[in-house]
């Protein structure tokens, strides 16, 4: 008589904002980790995500959304109905074009986008995807140290600044109408990193950066609630 072994299906990680940077790097070491990724891009246009996919067939799925298109949201949810993932990451966001403007100098125009982008579709986006997450799942958001309050001391980046600050403040509002509840939540502090975002001064590489991040979102699996927590998984003020 045989044993027969059945093989536990690989974990799936949906990252929103995939195509570079910090989403790129988060592909890539889910990846080296055993885990299958189903990505995101703006747009229809090939990415560094399609080279990684093209390097690891049959493990990588792209979809297109622009988190600002709530109509896209929804179609991305419809897309991807009836499958489960341990992990949703909402990774894309954006700076405004000259961070050293303070919020009186910046036009309105700008400081909207900023914040749509940073805090507003963020939460769009988990609450429209947050059924394909399982119970003992986890929902993060790459956020910013930037947007601790009590951390402020210099200020600086204040466009910036507000928007992660009220992407924090707008998680807890989430996280406090599902109290009880036993996802994992995170907001994610990945520290100063060479990006484009980052820019070329920022002291810290992908490379250095991303598996920690990594390794702080595997380790908050099953721990019910709301974290704030940096690459280092130390508890950032708020």
């Amino acid at each position: 008589m045989s044993i027969r072994h059945t093989r536990k299906p690989a974990s799936t990680i949906l990252i929103i904002g995939a195509s570079r940077g910090l989403g790129l790097a988060m592909a890539a070491e889910f990846l080296k980790k055993g885990w299958n990724v189903v990505g995101t891009v703006q747009d229809g246009a090939r990415t560094e995500l399609h080279d990684l996919a093209d390097e690891h067939p049959g493990r990588i799925e792209i979809a297109t959304l622009d988190v600002t298109e709530p109509d896209q949201i929804t179609a991305l949810h419809d897309r991807l109905s009836g499958r489960g993932f341990d992990i949703l990451f909402h990774n894309a966001g954006i700076a405004n074009a000259n961070p050293h403007q303070s919020a009186a100098e910046v036009s309105t125009e700008e400081f909207v986008h900023v914040m749509v982008v940073n805090a507003l579709s963020p939460m769009r986006v988990v609450e429209g995807l947050q059924d394909l997450v399982p119970a003992g799942g986890l929902i993060g958001i790459m956020s910013s140290g930037q947007g601790s309050i009590s951390n402020n001391e210099k200020g600086g980046a204040e466009v910036y600044r507000a928007s992660k600050a009220a992407l924090n403040q707008l998680m807890r509002c989430y996280a406090a109408r599902h109290a009880g509840e036993p996802r994992a939540l995170v907001l994610m502090a990945p520290g100063w990193i060479r990006t484009a975002l980052g820019g070329p001064d920022a002291p810290f590489s992908v490379e250095e950066a991303i598996p920690k991040v990594v390794d702080v979102l595997l380790s908050q699996q099953g721990k019910p609630g709301l974290q704030f927590l940096d690459r280092e998984g130390r508890t950032v003020p708020w």
